[in-house]
């Protein structure tokens, strides 16, 4: 017997040993060991960088998270795929938990009627850049390193009321 039919022996044993893992009983699969996490929260994210050079899936994600503009905001649910679209585009949004009294003021203040609904509001908000300006070390890095862009939590919060 060959050496590449011992290893192929051995994988055939392995992947065979992997399977009777995953079925239990016939007609029975296993639970995943995650399920999809509860909405927690409310999550903004903001574009602080404009599309032009971007990589195509990154400008994908955030066309499907409805951010096309600079400045745009946009207030999701907190769930674990929201959380990791927002991951993918670290680089040019930054995002955090809102809380209620901020959602508030900007229904108020930013919320804009849709023309094709009637009695619903656009689900985006333009801002303005704001007072003060960005972070110290600007919009090309991120917030822990004195920046503008990534997860900056609850203090997304003193950046949207800036921007209203």
């Amino acid at each position: 017997m060959s050496a590449q039919q011992k290893r192929s022996r051995k994988a055939k044993t392995r992947h065979t040993s992997q399977e009777k893992n995953i079925v239990k009983k016939p007609g029975q699969a296993i639970k995943p060991d995650h399920e999809p996490k509860e909405a927690k929260g409310k999550l903004a994210l903001i574009l602080v960088r404009g599309l032009v050079g971007i990589r195509a899936d990154i400008k994908v994600t955030l066309f499907s998270l409805r951010l096309r503009k600079k400045h745009a905001c946009v207030v999701i649910e907190d769930t674990l795929n929201n959380r990791s679209a927002a991951l993918k585009c670290k680089d040019y949004i930054t995002y955090g938990e809102m809380n209620d009294e901020t959602l508030k003021q900007l229904l108020e203040k930013r919320g804009k009627k849709d023309s094709k609904k009637k009695g619903h509001l656009k689900k985006f908000f333009l801002l303005h850049p704001p007072r003060g300006g960005f972070e110290r070390k600007g919009i090309k890095s991120s917030y822990t390193r004195g920046g503008a862009l990534g997860y900056r939590g609850t203090r997304i919060n003193d950046l949207i009321k800036r921007m209203l």
